[in-house]
């Protein structure tokens, strides 16, 4: 049962007398004030007025960076002077600016500095981070902030149900989302690959994080190509010379960028069969007259029964360096069109790359002989059935009429 605040205040009082009246050379705030700390703080029961541990592990402290560099508890808690006990029993919180002023600054201007600004207590602050006296440097195994352990480190609030219903967090479980996909699987395995690979603060950076609507953020749209390509540098420089990248760059931003076909933080190994399938859905959501036609053909039906073994989308407009068919080097050009085809059809030729891929069987004037083809099967269709129906309804007549016939001559009449 944890004592009255009146008589911890008394014990308080007493311990520091104590203190005050051993003979010593220097002054106890000279000497030794974390260790006049740790007579309160050091032991595992104290807790505050409010219930909360204010126990600190002296030997978690020691091993940590502050711990290292031989600060002392009045350093950061700089209201309170270790000659001068008991101190006030609501401290101000440490001043972290005090020697990180930069990045503290460039915090306050983040998404979380401004919900906590906005009355939202759960967004993170420096210590949930970082943590509070066991702050390691990031390039410690048991740092927060390791490459290696800042998926669960951001993951206390973005991959933790509870806290992204309190807190109403955008996205959903997104932890869990980048857990499963490639970057995930990654820094989650062995190896260089592992430390290479992106993590949360890769794409949204370690202090300045910004909401993705933020004009200055690293995960806005218009920023969303280069800071992919920060890594992937081979395929940026191909989609900055396609088409898109070049409708971008004139100020087109509804025109696709890297999040629009391999999205945020489900990103998956390009050469599984389930991406293949759904990224053809991606293409479709700009251009919704070619996947009708597409999936009118051989190709389409097949792949949506699943089976990637026929010709998508990209395997004939090219995936990152999509360009317009006047384009010489577009895989669709007259002068590339054959070689595309036989990438799949060994044998073919000029006939063979004829053949129109996105027919429109609706448009009169572009496909002519398609509109009229697909009308005449339209219309002998409509005609067979309406033949037959014909027939068969007159057949069931006659036949109910010869049963009336021979019923009556059976009755004898």
């Amino acid at each position: 049962m944890q004592a009255p605040s009146s008589v911890r205040t008394l014990v308080i009082a007493a311990v520091a007398a104590v203190l005050l009246m051993v003979p010593l050379a220097v002054s106890a705030a000279d000497a030794a004030p974390n260790d006049t700390c740790m007579m309160c703080h050091g032991d595992g029961a104290a807790k505050n007025a409010a219930g909360k541990s204010i126990t600190v592990d002296a030997k978690s402290f020691a091993g940590s960076v502050h711990g290292q560099m031989s600060f002392k508890c009045t350093d950061c808690h700089s209201d309170v002077s270790a000659d001068k006990l008991p101190h006030e029993p609501k401290l101000k919180p440490a001043n972290c600016a005090a020697c990180h002023e930069a990045p503290v600054k460039e915090y306050l201007a983040t998404a979380h500095a401004k919900a906590r600004a906005g009355g939202n207590m759960v967004a993170a602050t420096c210590s949930n981070c970082h943590g509070v006296h066991d702050i390691q440097k990031s390039s410690e195994p048991a740092s927060r902030t390791n490459v290696a352990r800042i998926e669960s480190t951001c993951g206390s609030c973005h991959g933790n149900d509870a806290v992204i219903q309190k807190a109403k967090l955008p996205g959903g479980n997104i932890v869990s989302q980048y857990h499963d996909s490639i970057h995930g699987q990654k820094t989650n395995g062995k190896g260089p690959a592992a430390t290479k690979a992106p993590t949360c603060t890769g794409c949204h950076g370690a202090h300045k994080i910004l909401t993705k609507n933020d004009p200055e953020s690293r995960v806005n749209r218009e920023h969303i190509a280069l800071m992919c390509g920060s890594c992937h540098q081979q395929v940026y420089s191909r989609f900055s010379a396609s088409q898109h990248g070049q409708m971008r760059q004139a100020g087109n931003s509804a025109a696709p960028t890297c999040i629009d076909c391999h999205s945020a933080h489900r990103i998956q190994q390009h050469a599984g069969t389930q991406w293949q399938l759904d990224v053809i859905k991606e293409c479709g959501n700009c251009h919704q007259d070619f996947i009708a036609t597409y999936r009118d053909t051989y190709h389409g039906q097949v792949t949506q029964l699943g089976f990637t073994r026929v010709a998508t989308c990209n395997s004939c407009h090219g995936a990152h360096d999509v360009l317009p068919a006047s384009n010489p080097k577009s895989m669709v050009s007259p002068e590339n069109r054959v070689n595309t085809c036989r990438s799949c059809h060994p044998g073919a030729n000029a006939n063979f790359a004829a053949y129109e891929p996105h027919g429109n069987p609706h448009d009169r004037v572009g496909n002519p002989i398609l509109y009229y083809t697909r009308l005449f099967m339209q219309l002998l269709l409509a005609g067979v059935f309406t033949f037959f129906g014909i027939h068969t309804l007159l057949w069931l007549i006659r036949s109910l009429k010869e049963v009336g016939k021979g019923r009556g001559g059976h009755d004898g009449h």
